[in-house]
């Protein structure tokens, strides 16, 4: 391999020498050789070779890590939730055994479970959607009919249904009947 590449280095200081005499300029002597260049180029070439590695073992760490992250929000939003809905739970098991017979009793229990499972509902962001009075809101609202009624055409008059969204995004339209125009 060595002995290769000497008769090119010859040549090569035989056109550099060639080339300093026709040019007159001596520094060409100094520049290093093309061995030497090209030892560099590929010292050069190694080191971004390990960057580039380097760099994606960071890019795939950080996307697992971003993956894992997104599914432990997931379900420690779940996990939030059920935890907000066990007393829920326990209130309506506890109005079903109630066996006084006393409707005032039940409803008053029934309305306090209901007052639990709203705010169990604000935690985690769900709102109603109840839009008696207001313009119809296509992307809120789906209209299953329109009567005539002394309101501005495409009104809502009466919530069928309410609706839901769930910080911010609908989770369920209001389903809702609209004042038709006369």
């Amino acid at each position: 391999m060595h002995h290769h590449m000497e008769p090119e280095m010859e040549q090569e200081s035989k056109s550099e020498s060639l080339n300093s005499e026709t040019s007159g300029n001596a520094t060409t002597s100094a520049e290093p050789s093309l061995e030497q260049k090209l030892a560099d180029a590929e010292a050069r070439v190694a080191a971004l070779q390990n960057e580039v590695l380097y760099a994606r073992a960071d890019t795939e760490n950080l996307r697992r890590r971003s993956q894992e992250d997104v599914a432990s929000a997931h379900k420690y939003a779940v996990s939030k939730l059920a935890g907000e809905l066990l007393p829920v739970k326990d209130s309506l098991e506890m109005a079903l055994a109630d066996n006084s017979g006393n409707i005032d009793n039940l409803k008053m229990g029934v309305d306090m479970t209901l007052k639990q499972l709203v705010a169990a509902f604000d935690k985690v962001q769900l709102k109603e959607i109840n839009p008696i009075g207001e313009k119809l809101d296509p992307h809120k609202h789906q209209a299953i009919s329109m009567i005539e009624a002394d309101a501005e055409p495409n009104t809502v008059i009466n919530v069928m249904q309410k609706g839901y969204l769930l910080a911010e995004r609908v989770l369920r339209p209001a389903m809702v009947v609209v004042a038709k125009s006369k």
